[in-house]
């Protein structure tokens, strides 16, 4: 990857290429390639200008952007792609669709009355998705070098002495950047009949998390859904908090319930790892799994702390296979990973995990 993001704007509105073209005019770090006003022109344009990422419009006529997506990985061209997406539910649907494909994030296109401010709020979406994709791009392009994670590196992060009596009673899951995908991977390799519950936040606003518990659902042996206030939680179920609120467990005379709040962000994050894991610790003590994985910022670090001082463990997913290698990074830098887990490898070491601890003989509290 060069010094500069060599970018390839995609929109059937040609209002809308320009006002992208012009936001980024005086990006330092990006170079507008070109333009493409369908899936079909995009499709020639990546083929004749290479560009290593696009902004491609969710909802445009003939072809749209998950089916441009979708034919990107059938040719197995380079470019990753930022959606833009308009905050309706046939929007959200396609977006998720194209956040499961692969697809690096999303925008929510800026739908106020001034414009001057709609363009200030698209120039700071893109500045950050871009900056994001720059660093998940040096990644990929380190690990294509190497070609594989070094087995050794790995094989050093695979032991994990249990505390004696500690049974896993509930997998707390952060996620950001690149979680749709790395959810896809991780969930659909959890058996039927997995023992406890499996609560996720995956930051994405008002809707979203609704079509991805959908699609989710969909594909996986466990039942799959988004969090509803006062929702009775069960074991074998995965429960995603709502985009744009807060999920927190609460313990009743015989079961484990979820509450939705509008309690105020956390790390600009609503809904935050860190307001999940808090509760998940007054419940469950330290009798817990936390999974940080790929994400941008440090949301979770807290709530990990938290978990580790009361006997619980966490797992980072390995650097090598993050979109983004900023969640788990920061529970690595702080010594909370208990262990350091290719996505491929997440499933595989939560079921083992919870095995191995619920063999142990310990009894476990009604929640």
């Amino acid at each position: 990857m060069t010094d500069q993001t060599r970018l390839l704007i995609v929109d059937d509105s040609a209002l809308y290429r320009q006002t992208v073209s012009n936001v980024l005019r005086d990006a330092n770090d990006v170079e507008v390639v070109g333009i493409a006003k369908d899936g079909v022109d995009a499709l020639e344009k990546i083929e004749a200008l290479d560009p290593d990422l696009l902004t491609l419009d969710v909802q445009m006529p003939d072809m749209d952007g998950i089916d441009v997506l979708r034919e990107i990985n059938r040719r197995q061209l380079r470019p990753g792609a930022i959606m833009l997406s308009s905050l309706t539910t046939e929007g959200a649907q396609v977006t998720t669709d194209a956040l499961l494909e692969g697809a690096f994030d999303f925008i929510l296109k800026p739908t106020g009355g001034d414009p001057a401010l709609n363009r200030q709020r698209l120039r700071d979406a893109l500045d950050e998705k871009i900056a994001a994709f720059r660093q998940g791009h040096r990644w990929r392009i380190a690990r294509e070098r190497r070609q594989t994670v070094d087995a050794t590196e790995i094989a050093s992060t695979e032991t994990e002495v249990l505390t004696p009596g500690i049974t896993c009673r509930a997998v707390v899951v952060g996620t950001s950047t690149g979680g749709p995908a790395a959810l896809k991977v991780m969930l659909t390799a959890l058996p039927a009949d997995f023992p406890v519950p499996v609560l996720v936040v995956q930051h994405m606003p008002p809707r979203y998390t609704q079509s991805l518990a959908r699609r989710l659902n969909e594909i996986c042996a466990l039942d799959v859904s988004e969090a509803s206030d006062g929702m009775v939680v069960n074991p074998g179920t995965v429960v995603l908090a709502p985009g744009g609120r807060h999920m927190k467990l609460v313990a009743g005379q015989d079961t484990l319930r979820a509450r939705v709040t509008d309690d105020p962000p956390e790390h600009g994050c609503r809904p935050s790892v860190d307001y999940l894991l808090r509760s998940a610790v007054e419940v469950f003590d330290g009798q817990a799994l936390g999974v940080i994985m790929t994400g941008m910022g440090r949301d979770g670090l807290h709530g990990c702390e938290l978990l580790k001082a009361r006997g619980g463990r966490v797992y980072a997913e390995h650097e090598e296979t993050c979109t983004v290698y900023g969640m788990p990074k920061a529970i690595v830098e702080h010594g909370l990973a208990d262990r350091v887990v290719p996505l491929e490898g997440i499933a595989r070491a939560m079921i083992r995990h919870v095995m191995r601890s619920r063999a142990t003989g310990a009894k476990v509290p009604t929640p």
